[in-house]
């Protein structure tokens, strides 16, 4: 992959209602955590998506527990995010059929942000939450392929040079690596 060749979204097979990527090409695919990622990308980067009546249901019960080991595995993604589809505000609302109240949820979401190190971002749209995605794979397969090409060159990052560790030769003669002995 290249900075100017863009990534292919993977969507997990077990997202019963995908989102359409108009602007990236995407395809199927087994994911161990989340719903979105790139190919190439599985170990990096990664979306979990739900809709607001699923986003609720994650909040109590036996769901509740699935859901955090869920967030609990994101964790150790770089890039990661709850991407719900609605609105913040059709949540203070209760637009959704449950018991529990706006306010529970929200600060369950806010918890969860903590707690797992995870953004949660609102798209009103399913449209809207794939745009998302394809700017978010996109601008970070960007980045680490920049940066990945750029330090396999030897080129300073960050005010540091770094040396591509493959180019530098093996020690031979008395500078060589001594016994211990």
């Amino acid at each position: 992959m290249t900075p100017d060749t863009p990534p292919t979204i993977i969507i997990d097979s077990r997202e019963q209602t995908p989102l359409t990527f108009s602007r990236l090409p995407s395809i199927g695919g087994t994911l161990t955590t989340g719903d979105y990622s790139f190919a190439g990308g599985e170990e990096l980067f990664s979306i979990e998506r739900k809709s607001i009546p699923d986003l609720v249901a994650c909040c109590m019960g036996n769901n509740r527990e699935r859901f955090e080991r869920e967030l609990h595995r994101l964790r150790g993604f770089r890039f990661k995010r709850l991407l719900v589809i609605g609105t913040r505000q059709e949540i203070e609302a209760g637009n959704y059929r449950s018991n529990i109240p706006p306010a529970a949820v929200l600060h369950t979401l806010s918890a969860f942000e903590c707690r797992y190190d995870c953004p949660v971002v609102f798209a009103p749209s399913s449209a809207d939450a794939a745009k998302l995605v394809e700017s978010w794979a996109f601008w970070f397969s960007r980045e680490i392929t920049k940066t990945f090409e750029a330090f396999t060159k030897g080129a300073t990052l960050g005010g540091c040079q770094h040396t591509n560790p493959l180019a530098i030769p093996p020690p031979s003669g008395k500078e060589g690596i001594k016994n211990a002995s």
